[in-house]
């Protein structure tokens, strides 16, 4: 994440970032996580407990309406029918960046609530990389898939207004992350789209953080906001 302020802050940033269904490709580093965990310990401990998980990614007026997805044995399948086009999943840490060292943590829980456009146009990309890990795919046939889903046009540049929810206290976005880090929104654009200039992100002082994310025709934004979806205050500190 070059051009961040101080070093936590961007550690922190780029473990965010790389939690947003990409995969700038790079050699897969050493890890506390070299491997997939059995799969029993990716799971919530009931279905009930991950949609109350998902929902609280988003305030109660966005997520009581939202489609919510939960994970099973296959990939994602619906677990409460939405009526507001948003849909909430918990993510696990196979939507990091491919070769990412945290992305076979199973303690990783990330709820997210997707608006329409990124329902449509993003959320796609992490339901299918579900479904290649949960068949047992390795990191290589990850990459090789990847790449070949871009060729084809299956993974394409977000919609425009596409955004994101990342509001709850609840969640684990990754051991550099320290937890559920800081409530935030997510904002997904494709490449041309005028960069971190257009969003003055990563510059002092600007609560914008972001940029692209490799493989994938995006790039990501994101900023802070002040309170968790609960409306309870969150520190605003880095």
């Amino acid at each position: 994440m070059k051009g961040l302020n101080a070093g936590p802050a961007a550690i922190v940033a780029a473990a965010i970032l790389a939690l947003m269904l990409g995969g700038r490709e790079r050699a897969f580093a050493a890890s506390a996580y070299p491997s997939m965990a059995p799969i029993a310990d990716y799971r919530v401990a009931s279905q009930a407990d991950e949609v109350a998980l998902a929902r609280s990614a988003a305030p109660a007026s966005i997520s009581d309406d939202a489609e919510v997805l939960t994970l099973g044995d296959h990939g994602y399948e619906t677990a409460v029918a939405g009526k507001n086009g948003f849909v909430c999943i918990v993510e696990r840490g196979w939507g990091a960046d491919l070769g990412d060292a945290e992305f076979w943590n199973p303690k990783i829980r990330g709820p997210i609530c997707f608006n329409p456009a990124s329902a449509r146009s993003v959320l796609p990309t992490y339901l299918e990389r579900t479904k290649w890990v949960l068949a047992g795919a390795s990191d290589a046939e990850l990459l090789a898939r990847t790449k070949a889903a871009i060729a084809a046009g299956r993974i394409r540049p977000p919609d425009v207004g596409a955004m994101c929810y990342m509001m709850s206290k609840d969640g684990y976005l990754g051991d550099a992350a320290g937890g559920h880090w800081h409530p935030h929104l997510m904002f997904f654009l494709p490449h041309d789209a005028g960069g971190r200039a257009a969003w003055g992100a990563n510059l002092a002082g600007s609560p914008a953080i972001g940029g692209d994310v490799g493989l994938d025709p995006a790039e990501v934004y994101f900023v802070l906001v002040a309170k968790w979806s609960d409306g309870t205050p969150a520190s605003m500190g880095m």
